[in-house]
């Protein structure tokens, strides 16, 4: 696996080269890489370099150490962190939940056990083959499409309690910085053109620098299949639009981003040449974030511009250890699961094992993340009632609980300074729980003992605290189905309809026939007026011909998310559907 991997790795530099200029235009068909396989790393270039700044406390594992490292921040109190979004076509499964859940209980622990603040950017693909070929099988546009489902994404991550980025940045609002930033990295020669208009990284030219995060080198022997690359590791940076597909022009011709370029390019927009934090899942380290720090550090011309590479574990199916995933079928949406399960369930489960690791998510396992929230609740309950008078204990022994809560604070914060160790947090909450129970035993009989409320009260205060620090509120663990204001919503739509109708008008608005022009004799001089006016109105129907392909646009966009707007002569007028669209997925063999 690629995480055994990452761990067995070298963690030494091999020193690189950096290729001549490139010939545009390399030819296609089946090749074979010419150069010497994998050597072993020497030299000092792969060696993590330690970031100056401000010391967390924290100590973390660095996927380009391959060790724990001090967590240092460039900016005192502040952490820049960039994470991957979502490619939107389709509906979030648990398997992205796990991720996104897990990064947020991380984001929390940072800022309000270490107190920093956290300035999180987000990429949403909203452009994409899946995204495309999606769009095509339900007669929408590819935008309309990503639309629907990154608003499908955001009510899914809100259900989950996962607080949103400072900033979501889409792909499509950002084309002009992405071939800016394609066209620094041609020029310093790490990139060339083909003649079929596509543009590729050229891996080879980083030499041994390529595969810092994972060590794979571009070196070792591989066959390609029929392309345009230069090498099978080269990857694309510009992709040549296919016929009606959507495209935006650029210097090599209309197409649109790769894959790998669009998070370099949104996270240098924001946070220039150097990013503390960088976190996905797993399975992003190998192409996409490999690729990504080759692709910064040639733009940026630094040796190292991710500082903290975090990588989130799988989420595994019980039974077959496979992991949760679209192009296996055998994922479950965040909506299925919340119809049967709460967030707090969830984020319990993905707290009691270590964000690294990967988890297996079955009945089993989500049972006992009930029962753990049930025993906390059962025992919030109980020391109430000893509080209030309502339950009558024997003495409590107050020196024995006042100690085991102050060790527990000691372990809950050193855990936490250790690689986020959620599991081990958990464990010192739970063992505190279990000697504050043992000590609420109901007497048959009052025997007007001394009572201890105040130190159950402080437990109490410290174990709801704990909680909601890592987002699980104990008071109520329902997920409240979204509640749209209503009233807000038809205001907006009212004014975009409005909006639109007066753009329509417009676009459609003609000059009135001129009067005849009666001269001398009865002769009336109409026919060229006529004529004038016909040739002046169809340059007027030309000239705004986008604005009504816009409004006719905008109606059928909005349909997709169940707004139909009907067009009435000079007005026009909204309904919400009785339900969203349906979904139109091709028959099989179709």
């Amino acid at each position: 696996m690629l995480q055994a991997r990452l761990a067995a790795a070298s963690r030494c530099l091999r020193p690189g080269s950096r290729g001549d200029l490139p010939v545009a235009g390399a030819e296609a068909g089946l090749v074979r890489s010419r150069a010497s396989p994998a050597r072993c790393c020497s030299g000092v270039g792969r060696k993590w370099i330690k970031p100056t700044g401000r010391d967390t406390g924290i100590q973390t594992y660095n996927s380009l150490s391959r060790s724990k490292e001090p967590l240092i921040l460039a900016s005192a109190g502040v952490a820049t962190w960039y994470s991957c979004g979502p490619t939107v076509y389709d509906h979030a499964h648990l398997g992205h939940a796990c991720s996104y859940v897990r990064f947020d209980i991380i984001r929390r622990i940072i800022t309000k056990v270490f107190g920093n603040e956290v300035v999180m950017v987000m990429g949403i693909t909203d452009i994409d083959d899946k995204i495309i070929k999606r769009a095509n099988e339900m007669n929408i546009s590819p935008l309309a499409l990503a639309r629907v489902y990154e608003e499908d994404f955001k009510q899914d991550m809100a259900a989950l309690k996962v607080l949103p980025p400072t900033v979501y940045m889409r792909v499509t609002e950002n084309i002009p910085q992405i071939i800016s930033f394609i066209e620094r990295i041609m020029a310093s020669g790490h990139a060339y053109t083909t003649s079929k208009g596509n543009v590729y990284f050229d891996v080879k030219s980083r030499g041994e620098r390529y595969g810092k995060l994972t060590s794979v080198y571009p070196d070792v022997q591989e066959e390609m299949v029929d392309s345009d690359k230069r090498h099978v590791k080269d990857f694309a940076l510009w992709k040549a639009a296919k016929p009606q597909e959507l495209y935006w022009a650029s210097p090599w011709g209309k197409g649109r981003p790769g894959w790998h370029i669009e998070c370099s390019t949104i996270s240098s927009t924001v946070f220039g040449s150097q990013l503390d934090i960088h976190t996905g899942g797993i399975d992003l380290a190998f192409p996409h974030h490999e690729n990504e720090i080759a692709q910064c550090e040639v733009y940026h011309q630094c040796e190292q511009w991710g500082n903290y590479f975090l990588h989130s574990g799988h989420l595994l199916i019980k039974g077959n250890q496979e992991k949760m995933s679209k192009s296996l079928k055998n994922y479950i949406t965040i909506k299925d699961f919340l119809t049967k399960n709460s967030a707090d369930e969830f984020r319990m489960f993905c707290l009691r094992s270590k964000y690294r690791s990967a988890m297996e998510f079955g009945d089993d396992s989500m049972n006992d993340a009930k029962n753990l929230l049930q025993a906390i609740s059962s025992f919030i309950s109980d020391a109430n009632a000893y509080m209030k008078g309502q339950l009558v204990c024997d003495p409590i022994k107050e020196d024995v609980l006042w100690e085991m809560l102050a060790n527990t604070k000691a372990n809950v914060k050193a855990a936490f300074a250790d690689d986020f160790d959620t599991s081990r947090a958990v464990a010192a909450i739970m063992d505190l729980i279990h000697h504050g129970n043992r000590q609420l035993k109901a007497v048959t009989k009052e025997g007007g003992s001394p009572r201890s409320p105040v130190v159950y009260g402080t437990m109490l205060s410290y174990v709801e605290d704990f909680f909601n620090t890592v987002g699980i509120s104990l008071g109520d663990r329902q997920v409240v189905p979204e509640n749209k204001n209503s009233a807000t919503f038809s205001s907006v739509i009212d004014e975009l309809v409005s909006f639109r109708v007066k753009v329509r008008n417009y676009a459609l608005a003609m000059p009135g026939a001129t009067e005849a022009v009666q001269v001398e004799e009865g002769t009336i001089l109409a026919k060229e007026t006529k004529q004038e006016e016909k040739k002046t109105r169809r340059q007027l129907l030309l000239e705004r011909e986008p604005l009504l392909q816009a409004c006719d646009n905008l109606r059928r966009d909005l349909a997709a998310f169940g707004i139909n707007i009907k067009d009435r002569g000079t007005t026009s007028t909204w309904e919400v559907g009785d339900q969203r669209r349906e979904e139109q997925r091709p028959e099989n063999g179709s």
